[in-house]
């Protein structure tokens, strides 16, 4: 299937209007739209380095082959208000990237962590062995043929995700380019020309497919193996901020239409769309076991959908300001924690996080330790842990059965994203003066 060019746009984040209006804020992970939809007099606008912070060791290089297992050494806590701050030699910058660094991701199987910046650059981390990860850095140019010439394509690296063997890494340009990278960092396929950048992209469990969406309005299924454009899903009315896959063919989309549309490739029409934000829909998420959707938007409120019904399960009102960003436990059905409660956690401007019993609509926690807008959470792999990113520059760790604070850092730049690797003993985090930070939470 061919895929229209794009037309010629101008180069700045700050000047492109789509609709008339101006470009609207990303989801989840997609940090370049939040300097446009950051409040005024913010972090946005003052970001500057401050220096460099202590860097200590990287964690022991695991034994070939081996696969992390879905739990972690034991994690030194501080449940009480006391010293809960992140030592010095517990933390690693990594530094190389030259500009902010908008999303980073650890590979499922390994300590490689992948980050994506406005440099036009994707890196990968080597957190494996190595005593200074600067060193152990993979740099994946994002260039654009030009008169038979590879050039810097100078465009944000807006989106990634990993393939769920870890063997190969996908990113999502502003160029409107999605290519596919060998974890040795070598370019393997190079998928077409969206007509505009792409805000989301996701691989689908069985590593065959990937669905990208962006300004163009249009969610797009490529076979990874081929490079071919499965088929191209045109329902949305205005940009697309968020995809996920509910199974290996069916995804859901959601829109600033205010809109959620729940795709299946072979399918002509929609196979299921959900009504009821009033505002733009910022993420979509579907629950461990693909039953339940959830949605956040700029109307402050989340929703849990379900494919049997039109009308939402629950509306969850809590936040004062836009819920920018959610994610689900790794914990009850489907799961390698089966008998955890299942939990939901929701990120707004409003500078709080809130824990969700979603069985019960509730809100059973509210964390306040944040200054300002949170831009990420993610939960540990066992679902025992919380961490959060801000434009306060602050990582704070919860934990989320008793909802105290446990860990903090305090980094050079405001935190865009923050994940967890497989073992659930490090915490990366992406920030605005153009670094990485790895924090090494085991004791």
């Amino acid at each position: 299937m061919e895929v229209a060019p794009r037309p010629p746009g101008p180069r700045s984040l700050r000047a492109p209007r789509h609709g008339g209006r101006r470009a609207p804020r990303l989801a989840r992970s997609l940090g370049l739209y939040r300097r446009w939809r950051a409040p005024r007099g913010g972090a946005a606008g003052r970001w500057r380095p401050v220096g460099l912070h202590p860097e200590g060791r990287p964690p022991a290089r695991p034994a070939a082959g081996h696969r992390p297992e879905n739990h972690s050494e034991p994690m030194e806590t501080r449940e009480a208000d006391g010293d809960v701050e992140v030592p010095p030699n517990k933390a690693t910058v990594l530094r190389g990237h030259e500009s902010e660094v908008f999303i980073c991701s650890w590979s499922p199987v390994s300590d490689l962590l992948a980050s994506g910046s406005k440099d036009s650059t994707a890196r990968i981390w080597n957190l494996n062995g190595s005593s200074n990860g600067a060193s152990n850095q993979l740099v994946l140019r994002h260039c654009i043929r030009e008169k038979g010439q590879d050039v810097p394509s100078n465009r944000d690296v807006t989106s990634l995700d990993w393939k769920s063997d870890g063997t190969l890494l996908a990113t999502g340009s502003y160029d409107g380019f999605t290519r596919i990278w060998m974890e040795d960092g070598n370019l393997a396929r190079t998928l077409g020309q969206r007509r505009g950048p792409i805000f989301a992209l996701k691989w689908n469990k069985k590593g065959n497919y990937i669905v990208s969406a962006g300004v163009d309005k249009t969610a797009i299924i490529w076979d990874a193996h081929t490079g071919e454009a499965k088929q191209q899903f045109l329902f949305h009315s205005a940009p697309i901020l968020d995809v996920d896959w509910q199974n290996s063919t069916t995804f859901a989309s959601c829109s600033t239409d205010r809109n959620i549309h729940v795709c299946r490739l072979g399918c002509d029409l929609p196979v299921r769309t959900f009504q009821g934000h009033v505002n733009e829909v910022n993420a979509i998420k579907w629950n461990p076991s693909r039953t339940l959707l959830a949605s956040c938007s700029d109307d402050s409120t989340l929703k849990i959908w379900s494919m049997k019904q039109d009308t939402c399960v629950h509306d969850l009102q809590a936040h004062s300001k836009e819920v920018y960003t959610i994610k689900w436990s790794p914990t009850g059905p489907a799961t390698s924690n089966p008998n955890a409660n299942i939990m939901l956690a929701s990120a707004s401007f409003d500078s709080t996080v809130r824990l969700w019993d979603v069985e019960r609509g509730v809100c059973f926690h509210t964390l306040t330790r944040h200054q300002e807008p949170i831009n990420s959470v993610a939960f540990s792999p066992d679902g025992k842990y919380l961490a959060s990113g801000s434009f306060d520059k602050c990582v704070h760790i919860w934990n989320t059965q008793s909802g105290r604070l446990v860990h903090s850092y305090g980094g050079t730049g405001s935190i865009f994203e923050v994940c967890w690797n497989a073992r659930g003993d490090k915490v990366g985090a992406s920030m605005s003066d153009g670094s990485v930070c790895v924090l090494d939470l085991r004791k």
